[in-house]
């Protein structure tokens, strides 16, 4: 089983190194369908997961300079609350049942939204570069900082039920609300913001006493030689073709987990 649990671990990890798509998105879903882990335990193994696989790529990000810090600190004023009163209400909730239904509903809620990302993220970007010489959107610019905020508290509630969301659907919000920023330093803002949201919904967990150290080893044994192999073939391939495939994976999944919900 723990040779399974990395060979789980090298899939994803390649996965993302390819489409730099799917961390959570794949990985909770797995850790729950195919090996039969409890979803409490699942997320909040994975949530750990995340922080230490996205770490490297947030150093590399943040050496290159392209990271915008206030945005980042906009965006973690609403997510660190989101993630601390979710983690509160866990905990106030009675018995396991409750806490898995709540987590199975909104991991397949935060696929759906995430598939949706994937699928538009290219037609989201064009929009919004049209949008942005409109006259509204010179008046939304005066409320940019609090939609950042109130874009945080909705992830960092998601993220810390699900452990899906700080990615392609972070990207795809920052987008929105930063037209002008290029596409790699949102990469790297959405980064920064994610690592620093994990950890802190993933120690969270940890006072819950729901984290598997033991299988988060095993998962990291293989998702970080699969990371580095699969970012280095991604260089090759079209998103044109990775992102749709990529978005019926997630949306797949996502309604399975609705419906079961």
């Amino acid at each position: 089983m723990e040779l399974a649990y990395s060979f789980a671990g090298l899939v994803v990890g390649f996965i993302v190194g390819l489409t730099g798509i799917g961390g959570g998105a794949l990985m909770t879903p797995i850790l729950i369908v195919v090996f039969g882990i409890p979803p409490i335990i699942a997320v909040s193994t994975d949530l750990l997961y995340a922080a230490i696989t996205k770490c490297g790529g947030m150093i590399s990000y943040a050496r290159k300079k392209l990271v915008e810090w206030k945005v980042v600190i906009q965006l973690l004023l609403g997510s660190i609350p989101g993630s601390l009163i979710t983690i509160s209400y866990l905990k106030g909730l009675d018995g396991l049942e409750q806490i898995e239904h709540l987590m199975n509903l909104t991991l397949g809620f935060s696929l759906v939204l995430t598939s949706v990302a994937v699928f538009l993220r290219n037609k989201i970007r064009n929009q919004a570069m049209r949008w942005q010489h409109s006259t509204a959107a010179s008046h939304a610019r005066r409320w940019r900082p609090v939609m950042t905020t109130a874009m945080g508290l909705v992830l960092g509630c998601l993220v810390t039920l699900s452990s899906v969301g700080a990615g392609a659907l972070g990207t795809a919000l920052l987008i929105l609300l930063y037209p002008r920023m290029s596409m790699p330093t949102i990469v790297g803002t959405d980064l920064v913001h994610a690592v620093v949201l994990t950890s802190i919904a993933g120690a969270g967990h940890y006072q819950m006493g729901s984290v598997d150290f033991d299988l988060l080893i095993y998962l990291l044994l293989g998702s970080l030689p699969g990371v580095f192999v699969g970012s280095h073939i991604g260089t090759r391939l079209s998103p044109k073709v990775m992102q749709p495939i990529m978005g019926s994976i997630l949306l797949a999944i996502g309604l399975r987990f609705v419906i079961a919900g």
